[in-house]
């Protein structure tokens, strides 16, 4: 029983830096893909609050452009299409206004039109010119307003400069993490270099030899992450009593499961590659190298 705990008490004591280690660079990590994972459904949000108007010819009727409205509407691109008729133009424009344009003209200048909101997959410039080019071939349609291009191409390229600054600082923080693991895998085959050697010398191998250290280290990669994993839940469930509510409504649970089972097999894919990685090289050293080392 004592020898157990001994036992137990030398891993955690072994392995206490790296399990650390590795968790703060998951945790942050894990933040990093929380927050593009948010990132990306604000950006699909704002990029669906773009809005295309149809309008129709003064000689359409509001039948014709039901008709219309028909064919528009289960298009791919087309999210919450509604058709607005001479009539609701009208009303629309004085609500807005205050002037009566029928009282003023004598007739209701306005002709129907047909809004939608574009699916966020759509929303490139050169998407919405092919759709804005489509319509314009549609019988009874005068004019497509569109957002301008260029607002649309720089709101694009701003997202996808802040997902490579972000995918950046996560993979710099991966290598980190690797090199560290490495280190520490190496010193701890250091110190008993010359018992591995005594075990080669008496006829094992070196994968018997390789083993443990691999497993231990898997261990720790899957310990790390299940307590990096642990603390960002944590800091969800804890966000409105911190005064961040919103944190709590960012991510849903469903994601977060995800980027923790992402964040358990990327520690234990890196203290798995950088352990075995380190063993290899340190068990193909001859005892002249180990001497001097």
């Amino acid at each position: 029983m004592k020898d157990n705990r001994e036992a137990k008490i030398s891993y955690w004591a072994a392995h206490l830096t790296t399990i650390v280690s590795v968790t703060l660079v998951l945790l942050i990590v894990g933040v990093i893909a929380m927050m593009s994972l948010v990132a990306a459904r604000e950006t699909n949000r704002l990029k669906e609050k773009i809005e295309l108007s149809v309008v129709m010819a003064d000689s359409v009727s509001n039948a014709a452009a039901q008709h219309v409205y028909d064919l528009i509407a289960p298009q791919p691109y087309v999210i919450e299409p509604r058709l607005i008729t001479r009539e609701q133009a009208l009303a629309n424009w004085e609500a807005e206004t205050g002037e009566d344009l029928e009282q003023t003209f004598g007739v209701n200048p306005l002709s129907p039109e047909i809004a939608f909101r574009v699916a966020a997959q759509y929303t490139a410039p050169k998407s919405l010119e092919q759709i804005s080019a489509r319509l314009k071939e549609i019988p009874g349609v005068e004019e497509v307003a569109a957002p301008d291009a260029s607002m649309v191409s720089a709101m694009n390229s701003n997202i996808e400069r802040m997902t490579i600054i972000l995918g950046g600082i996560a993979i710099v923080l991966v290598i980190i993490s690797f090199v560290l693991i490495h280190n520490t895998v190496h010193l701890s085959i250091h110190s008993r270099r010359f018992t591995i050697h005594t075990m080669q010398l008496v006829g094992a191998t070196n994968g018997f030899i390789r083993a443990p250290f691999i497993r231990n280290n898997l261990l720790c990669g899957v310990i790390s992450g299940l307590i990096a994993s642990a603390l960002l839940a944590l800091t969800i469930l804890l966000a409105p009593s911190i005064g961040v509510p919103e944190l709590t409504h960012a991510l849903e649970w469903k994601e977060m499961a995800i980027v923790a089972g992402a964040l358990v097999m990327l520690g234990a894919l890196l203290c798995l590659l950088a352990s075995a990685w380190a063993t290899t090289r340190f068990l193909h050293r001859d005892y002249d190298q180990l001497i001097r080392n």
